[in-house]
């Protein structure tokens, strides 16, 4: 290619901005968003009878005092307050969280600690919500949800300096250090205690840190810890005992929460079986499943509309991840590929752990399926992090669109040369 054209060329790379956002990702989010809003139409009944008419004796839909569509109200209005953040944050440069990386970590850190002394379990294990009752759009917040996203930013801007400085690969400007910030989150949130968030914001961490190229031989020193303090966590808590046990022995009597939920899960998919028993005909979800339209929606909507159907949902899942790590692999700079890196793990992982309880070959850990559960935190703050990675996927550079696979020894996704 002649001088002045390749020229051309560098300077068209320089440049590029505000071509179309990743199509395939947005659409594939938005029907994973519809299908949630027609499953919880279909399964949010009993819990909507439940907490319109907690006192009535024989509740029903033909009572004036019941809403058997409270659950699909709140539902529809929390997705329409996500919708609205994340057309807001859609339109923000993703350089400016970069900016605002620190602060955002330090508020996510604050309201972690404010929930030893404010929090609420609203009849859980964890004490894992702040309540707001004043507001009605936000009776509650998660802040958990709120962290996830806090130490992607993070995270992405830190672990981009330590690539620059070449102290990603020492033991204690990188290894050590990334221990002591992961725990800062991580912690807090152990001691709700808060199974399934943990090890979503452990895979986030570990993820990011490998991607950003860590030495081998501190990822697996890391890994090693992580198991022994789990080991000690599990033996220690009666809680995380149970659930483990409860795993490990599936066949033993049970009537707690910690393994009926896992059993009832497994009657409600194996029931529904190949085409499933069809919309709003499920019957675990009336009477045995509990937390039908929150933690174990993919396991009642597997009643509803069987097997067949419900593949259809993770490869959308499949989708999202694929599209994610492309637009990391492409992104126009280091922070643009860690924080899209992190966005796709914390989806994906927080996803096939979901589904992993609800098909009952991992213990119950508490945690929302993205884009279809019931939860106002985890809807607003996963489409949060959607728009941010969409905005991202605006700026990927022009060469992304050939194929490089070449090995750089600071990162584990495609090079990127600064300019």
């Amino acid at each position: 290619m002649p001088p002045k054209k390749r020229r051309a060329s560098i300077h068209r790379t320089k440049t590029l901005k505000g071509h179309p956002i990743d199509h395939l990702l947005l659409i594939t989010v938005f029907a994973l968003l519809i299908f949630g809003l027609i499953m919880i139409a279909s399964i949010g009944v009993p819990k909507s009878i439940h907490l319109s008419a907690p006192d009535m004796l024989y509740p029903n839909c033909g009572s004036d005092e019941v809403d058997c569509y409270l659950i699909l109200k709140n539902h529809a209005t929390r997705l329409g307050v996500a919708i609205l953040v994340f057309l807001g944050l859609l339109k923000i440069n993703y350089q400016f969280w970069k900016k605002v990386s620190l602060p955002f970590f330090a508020l996510a850190f604050g309201l972690l600690i404010m929930v030893f002394f404010f929090g609420s379990d609203y009849n859980t294990f964890a004490r894992s919500w702040l309540s707001i009752s004043s507001i009605p759009l936000l009776q509650s917040v998660q802040p958990t949800e709120i962290a996830k996203l806090a130490l992607i930013f993070y995270f992405a801007n830190w672990l981009d300096r330590k690539q620059r400085d070449a102290e990603i690969n020492t033991f204690q400007g990188g290894f050590l250090a990334f221990c002591v910030v992961s725990l800062l989150i991580i912690g807090p949130v152990i001691m709700q205690p808060d199974l399934g968030s943990t090890l979503v914001l452990a895979c986030i961490a570990a993820g990011m840190y490998f991607i950003a190229g860590a030495d081998w031989k501190h990822i697996l020193l890391g890994v090693t810890i992580a198991g022994l303090l789990a080991i000690i966590a599990i033996s220690n808590s009666t809680y995380l005992h149970e659930r483990f046990a409860a795993f490990l022995s599936p066949t033993i009597e049970c009537a707690e929460d910690y393994c009926w939920q896992s059993e009832q899960a497994k009657i409600a998919v194996g029931s529904g079986g190949i085409w499933g028993r069809g919309l709003t005909q499920g019957i675990q979800k009336s009477y045995w499943l509990p937390q039908a339209s929150d933690d174990f929606i993919f396991a009642a909507s597997a009643e509803e509309i069987g097997f067949i159907r419900v593949v259809f949902i993770v490869i959308a899942y499949s989708i999202v991840m694929y599209r994610g790590f492309q637009i990391a692999n492409y992104a126009p700079d280091g922070f643009a590929r860690l924080t899209a890196a992190g966005i796709t793990i914390w989806i994906s992982a927080q996803a096939l752990i979901n589904i992993m309880v609800n098909i009952a070959i991992f213990p119950v850990t508490g945690i929302t399926l993205p884009f279809v559960s019931y939860g106002g935190s985890s809807m607003v703050m996963s489409l949060a992090a959607v728009a941010v990675l969409l905005n991202i996927s605006k700026y990927t550079t022009h060469r992304a669109y050939t194929p490089q696979w070449r090995r750089n020894s600071r990162s584990r996704l495609t090079p990127y040369r600064r300019r």
